[in-house]
């Protein structure tokens, strides 16, 4: 068994902040998948870079889940990660669909279960996998602002999108200190939610000056 994570004393509030900012994330996502439905291309963007960016966000959330349920954390503090998974492979049935061939998705599903199975064989795969996680997200909006500092354009990027990413960080901050006080797992979303708002600002910022030239 593995050994738990301290548990803060007031245990789990009755209305969690993950809780509350899941309407957001669903929000967000089921955006994606009607815009992918609607435009009946992969919602506009090349297959491999949607399929892509599916399977590694899968793949994230896959972790995450994995590891509260190893260390036995409360379920409403990962309540919204199976629905979110869920949404992604739907996401990603979507593209294979549109692409013409459906059944390209299979090997990653299967990726998916066996990761599931494969995480847990030794603690340290657990947590060196959670790590990995963190870097690959944060390399990945930190090549967002590289893309948005080399093109001094906004105009593709959505500053709502990455306001509520920051507004679910901060809510997963608040969430994990009331609850398990996992350090990991703070620091994580710590990052994240640095990399968010530095992303958002980003955005406006170059959107100004947009306006102003015009």
């Amino acid at each position: 068994m593995p050994q738990k994570r301290p548990i803060s004393p007031r245990g789990v509030p009755a209305c969690p902040s993950g809780v509350q900012s899941l309407p957001t994330q669903l929000a967000v996502k089921w955006y994606r998948v009607c815009v992918c439905v609607c435009v009946g291309s992969g919602g506009g963007g090349s297959l491999p870079a949607r399929s892509c960016a599916g399977r590694l966000n899968t793949e994230k959330f896959l972790v995450f889940l994995r590891y509260q349920c190893y260390y036995e954390y409360p379920l409403l503090t990962y309540l919204e990660y199976p629905i979110l998974i869920a949404q992604d492979v739907i996401l990603l049935l979507c593209v294979f669909h549109f692409s013409g061939n459906v059944y390209r998705a299979v090997p990653y599903i299967a990726l998916f279960v066996a990761s599931w199975f494969l995480l847990t064989l030794q603690k340290w795969v657990i947590d060196l996998a959670m790590n990995l996680c963190t870097f690959i997200s944060a390399a990945s909006k930190f090549a967002q602002l590289q893309y948005l500092w080399k093109t001094r354009d906004s105009g593709a990027v959505s500053a709502l999108t990455w306001s509520l990413a920051s507004y679910t960080c901060a809510a997963r901050i608040v969430t994990t200190l009331m609850t398990t006080n996992d350090l990991t797992i703070l620091i994580r979303f710590v990052i994240m939610l640095a990399l968010n708002i530095w992303v958002t600002a980003t955005v406006l910022r170059y959107r100004k000056t947009i306006f102003k030239g015009e």
